[in-house]
């Protein structure tokens, strides 16, 4: 028993870490897309955008402050271990004391509200939030958490659409295209497009949230998929839509395909907006208690 308790606290250590760093700190990755994004955008109100964008990293990061006043929902995606020695149950009762611990000693905004009456239901926790989705690792005895806050301007811009098989791959195209451009400026592009496909509706969805969350200049395994991000990315460069919605030669930093095998008859498409904040940071816990931080853990 006492083995767990450390455990446990160790996890919600983790939790409370993780969600300030990714709020503060965004990804190697994701600054070098913006500065490349930067040295390749023609446009003035496009480039100013980017300028500022690039100087409020620098600016969050000096002052060690966060990038974005919208703290998110924090969302946890966990990979545990058959031999993990803490069961899930107090994994997420970890994960969620960590997340009111961060929300009340940074101090942090508070998001989470009852969805009916809008009263807010506690420091960024509430019912079955914070938001966790779990992989169970067999022979194995490490626990990664990776933090992905989610604020609303992003989480907005999510569309679902029942395709069918006669639909084709120009069907997933143009559902894609309409998304990001009925979505404009609403999302503060450029940003990554997660895009998920297959499986059921509830899945693709969760595909998508899951492909905006890989790094930049990472790619499908799939060939095909991978052939069909780079479609995706140059069409949606082509919209105009620009930073901020502004105008301008870029509009995605990224588009990343996940995907599902699914049934014969149904092809569900789902369409995540991720902003130019991707933020996400992570975690790797091994058995006996030691944290490693990675962001890509």
């Amino acid at each position: 028993m006492a083995v767990a308790t450390d455990i446990q606290k160790t996890v919600e250590d983790v939790a409370a870490h993780l969600y300030v760093w990714a709020l503060k700190d965004i990804p190697q990755d994701l600054r070098d897309a913006l500065a490349e994004a930067a040295g390749r955008e023609t446009s003035v109100p496009g480039q100013r955008v980017l300028q500022t964008i690039l100087k409020n990293v620098e600016v969050a990061e000096t002052e060690k402050n966060l990038v974005c006043q919208d703290t998110g929902i924090a969302v946890y995606y966990c990979r545990v271990g058959e031999h993990f020695p803490l069961h899930p149950a107090l994994i997420y009762e970890a994960l969620y004391d960590g997340t009111e611990r961060a929300t009340v000693e940074h101090p942090l905004r508070s998001n989470t509200v009852h969805t009916l009456t809008r009263e807010n239901t506690g420091q960024n926790v509430g019912y079955r939030v914070p938001i966790v989705h779990w992989d169970f690792v067999p022979d194995w005895d490490g626990l990664d958490v990776k933090c992905v806050p989610k604020g609303s301007g992003s989480e907005n811009m999510s569309f679902l659409k029942m395709c069918v098989p006669a639909d084709g791959v120009n069907g997933i195209k143009k559902f894609v295209l309409e998304s990001i451009v009925g979505a404009g400026g609403k999302p503060c592009p450029p940003g990554i497009v997660g895009v998920g496909i297959g499986g059921s509706a509830d899945y693709a969805m969760h595909l998508a949230k899951e492909a905006i969350s890989r790094p930049v200049g990472t790619h499908n395994e799939d060939p095909l998929v991978a052939q069909l991000e780079g479609e995706l990315y140059d069409l949606l460069n082509e919209t105009g839509i620009g930073p901020m919605g502004l105008g301008g030669d870029v509009t995605a930093l990224a588009v990343h395909v996940e995907h599902a095998d699914t049934h014969m008859t149904l092809n569900p498409v789902a369409v995540n907006y991720q902003c130019w904040a991707a933020r996400r940071a992570s975690a790797h816990i091994s058995a006996d208690g030691v944290v490693d931080y990675d962001r890509e853990a």
